[in-house]
């Protein structure tokens, strides 16, 4: 195995890591690194580096979506990546400003515009039409994790 493929998850096995994981205390960013991860050994399947939800958290850091392809690509794990994220963040943010991000982004929901509300309720319904307890988009991420996979919904 090469420096690339020794921390790369095959997606075409399993999904990433959940959003709500934490590294750093940010959420999203485990997923954003297998996927990143993945995308350089070509095991990323159906899952996309630097789609609509990951860029939420390279606007919050300042890191720009190539910088942080570029550094996975050197094979760093988890807690080197993370040293180097806190160095390299155009926007520094204390413990406190990733925790309350970190808390408001895995509690978001779709936007209450009939487009996004819409959008939301037709990927939900792919997966259940009796499910009422999904609300926040990391419900909708898990769930399609789970199902793609071969969980029942």
């Amino acid at each position: 195995m090469n420096a690339i493929t020794n921390h790369a998850p095959n997606l075409t096995q399993r999904p990433p890591r959940s959003p709500r994981v934490r590294l750093g205390g940010y959420v999203v960013l485990a997923r954003i690194l297998d996927k990143g991860r993945a995308e350089l050994a070509g095991t990323a399947g159906e899952f996309k580096y630097n789609n609509p939800a990951d860029y939420h958290w390279f606007r919050f850091t300042g890191i720009t979506p190539e910088a942080l392809k570029a550094e996975l690509a050197t094979g760093k794990g988890d807690g080197e990546m993370l040293t180097w994220i806190e160095q390299n963040a155009s926007n520094k943010r204390t413990p406190w400003e990733i925790q309350q991000w970190s808390m408001y982004f895995s509690e978001r929901g779709p936007d209450s515009d009939a487009e996004t509300l819409e959008f939301f309720t037709k990927h939900v319904g792919q997966f259940s039409k009796t499910r009422e307890d999904l609300k926040t988009w990391f419900d909708l991420l898990d769930l399609d994790d789970h199902v793609t996979f071969g969980g029942k919904a």
